[in-house]
């Protein structure tokens, strides 16, 4: 954004900016308190558009300190610091950042605190090679072709590469476009049909990394849930008959006690498609582990056959009860890297 024209109305734009895209992720401190509490407050507040001003304020305040520090030093005297536009800036490169994390398969809850509902609009992979492919030929193509900025006439000394910033941001959009109509068609793909004889009441399907084409459709009946790989150039529900069925586990007092702590409140919140497995424990102490996972990642790279059990994927976490269902704490890993970690306000035995 500061190339495609930005840096030409304020000095020190582009570190703003910079900075400013990054600084929603501030969120990773939340990390201190615990998987738990960062797995509550990852893409939260700084996320949000009440954050955003605040995340801009900050970043302009620490570049003007920067700036002071280095002796009000700038390459172009004749471009002064304009601080109201920066503030402007920064607040636009963090709303750049809400919009990245909406695109993917994630989401992001843009109206915290007030509505806490999550927002994805599932049309790109959480790294997509494509996007950082435009994005990276844009910064570095006015290396390669500075001839162009002296046709257009940009002056010897003033920064370069606003047509390939501005095409690279264009190409970025056009994507977008193209892999919104591909969602959709694979979404429609897997409404269309029936699973077992039973009509979808809900579908989504998921982008993947490496195929622009091939999404990761979940559909939810009343009885189950249905894995099923879709295509979009079909478009067409495998026909191989891979089709992976999870039925709905019946609610029981361990599930549903499970549910109500911290874990389980964070995990249902986020989840689109979440299902429950229930374990059971003996060591070192009596109990059960209740595990959540998210259908949406289940297919996807790093799931897992867990040795002696069902499938797991990205993102699952646990909790851990007692014999008499009392918190014990959260689980994550799995197999013998499972680790119990107390809940907020519990005592580490």
């Amino acid at each position: 954004m500061g190339r495609a024209g930005l840096n030409r109305k304020t000095a020190l734009a582009t570190l703003t900016l910079t900075l400013a895209a990054e600084a929603p992720d501030l969120d990773v401190l939340s990390r201190f308190g615990g998987q738990a509490f960062s797995f509550a407050h990852h893409r939260g507040f700084t996320h949000s558009f009440v954050g955003v001003p605040l995340d801009a304020a900050a970043v302009v305040g620490f570049v003007y300190l920067i700036w002071r520090l280095r002796g009000r030093k700038l390459k172009d005297p004749n471009l002064p610091p304009r601080w109201g536009l920066l503030f402007l800036y920064a607040c636009l490169a963090g709303l750049s950042h809400i919009l990245l994390d909406f695109t993917n398969n994630y989401g992001v809850r843009p109206f915290w605190p007030f509505y806490e509902k999550w927002y994805s609009w599932d049309i790109v992979f959480i790294v997509e090679p494509v996007m950082l492919g435009l994005l990276f030929l844009g910064l570095i193509a006015p290396g390669f072709f500075a001839l162009i900025d002296r046709e257009i006439g940009t002056r010897p000394g003033r920064p370069r590469g606003r047509v390939a910033a501005t095409l690279a941001l264009a190409g970025v959009v056009l994507m977008w476009g193209v892999r919104d109509y591909e969602h959709r068609r694979a979404v429609n793909a897997l409404a269309a049909r029936s699973y077992e004889n039973a009509e979808p009441v809900r579908v989504s399907a998921y982008p993947t990394m490496t195929d622009p084409f091939h999404w990761y459709g979940v559909v939810e009946t009343s009885n189950f849930f249905a894995l099923a790989p879709v295509s979009s150039l079909d478009p067409e529900v495998d026909p191989e008959g891979q089709i992976e069925i999870h039925y709905k586990p019946e609610e029981t007092p361990i599930t549903l006690a499970a549910k109500k702590s911290y874990m389980g409140r964070v995990y249902l919140d986020w989840a689109q498609y979440p299902i429950t497995e229930t374990e059971v424990v003996s060591a070192p102490e009596e109990g059960y582990i209740v595990h959540f996972q998210d259908l949406r990642y289940l297919q996807m790279p790093g799931a897992f056959n867990r040795a002696g059990g069902p499938r797991r994927g990205p993102l699952g976490a646990g909790v851990r009860l007692d014999k008499n269902l009392r918190i014990v704490g959260d689980v994550f890993g799995s197999g013998k890297d499972e680790v119990t970690i107390p809940e907020p306000g519990q005592q580490k035995k």
